[in-house]
């Protein structure tokens, strides 16, 4: 008997669009054969199965079910594929705990840590891990625009702390740009994070497990023609490229790898998980970890599977069975 899928999608951050974009290339990605997949929309409180003839179905929220026809239908698995909260910073997650229900992203604390850009940082570092010099702003506390310069210097990158999305980003290059950027920043968040601007070759891969098998994908280095890798960077055609393999040696190449592959140990890290880095004077600084990249056709980590000569049916088929066979172990 086929596995029934719910492919999470949606969600309440400005990513919503590209999470259900995301969300229809899973329901071509993932194997009918094995799988009976359904994409349910989540925002806000309203929660809905939504099918191919264009009909939707209420989600009960007591037990992830829906009803169709008079017949109640549970979900043996759910597919996160939500950008921002609840998907990406353990919501959810705990959720699907709560139910037994497996899933395929980080759990509840590794979600929780990672969506926090902070406290993510402050973590790693323990191990050794580099990142940007930063100051950490909450909301009605009082604005020091000069012991932020002479943390950050400028250029700086304004950012808000818990987010999923390039939304609320700016870059300052000027002590009087900086009160705006955030005041932007704060629109998305409680918490705003500025951080020094790391001049370098931004360099990003993924890494899942499968198992007991940890597979570390090939590098893509991202070339913006926008001052940084924005929304626009990411989402609109043409702004800009990504090239896998990367362009850099291959010490480089190993030192990436074996660091990509510490952080999703040290984070306790399952599922699909990419790692942003810049390298500056051949040593890696972290921008982010994020538990729930893009998945649309042209995103990074469907290019980085291809390079490693695997689909990404195969890889999710042998990802959702693993987690299948785990809960019933």
């Amino acid at each position: 008997m086929r596995k029934r899928i719910a492919v999470c999608a949606g969600g309440d951050s400005p990513e919503y669009e590209i999470s259900v974009k995301g969300a229809r290339q899973f329901m071509q990605w993932l194997d009918k054969e094995l799988f009976d997949p359904v994409i349910v929309l989540i925002r806000g409180k309203e929660w809905k199965a939504c099918f191919a003839d264009g009909s939707e179905s209420q989600i009960d929220k007591n037990d992830f079910s829906y009803t169709a026809g008079g017949v109640r239908y549970a979900f043996d698995y759910a597919l996160i594929n939500i950008h921002g909260t609840p998907g990406e910073n353990g919501l959810l997650q705990s959720y699907f705990e709560l139910l037994r229900i497996p899933y395929n992203t980080c759990g509840v604390l590794s979600s929780a840590l990672t969506f926090n850009k902070y406290a993510c940082k402050v973590f790693l570092s323990a191990f050794g891990v580099k990142s940007a010099r930063a100051v950490l702003m909450r909301k009605g506390e009082a604005f020091h625009p000069e012991h932020i310069i002479s943390v950050t210097g400028l250029p700086c990158f304004v950012k808000p702390n818990n987010s999923g999305s390039s939304y609320g980003v700016t870059k300052v290059k000027k002590k009087e740009e900086l009160e705006e950027a955030i005041k932007k920043a704060f629109a998305e968040d409680e918490e705003v994070l500025v951080e020094e601007f790391l001049q370098g070759t931004e360099v990003t891969n993924g890494v899942v497990r499968i198992g007991e098998e940890i597979i570390v994908m090939p590098i893509t280095e991202i070339v913006s023609k926008n001052e940084f890798f924005d929304y626009e960077a990411k989402y609109v055609s043409g702004k800009s490229e990504e090239i896998t393999p990367a362009r850099i040696s291959k010490e480089l190449e190993t030192a990436c790898k074996k660091l990509s592959r510490q952080i999703y140990q040290w984070l306790s890290c399952r599922g699909i998980v990419r790692i942003d880095y810049i390298i500056r004077n051949n040593e890696f600084y972290l921008l982010e970890v994020n538990t729930t990249p893009g998945m649309s056709e042209a995103s990074i980590i469907p290019q980085q599977i291809r390079a490693m000569g695997k689909t990404v049916t195969d890889l999710y088929t042998r990802l959702i069975l693993e987690d299948l066979r785990r809960k019933n172990a």
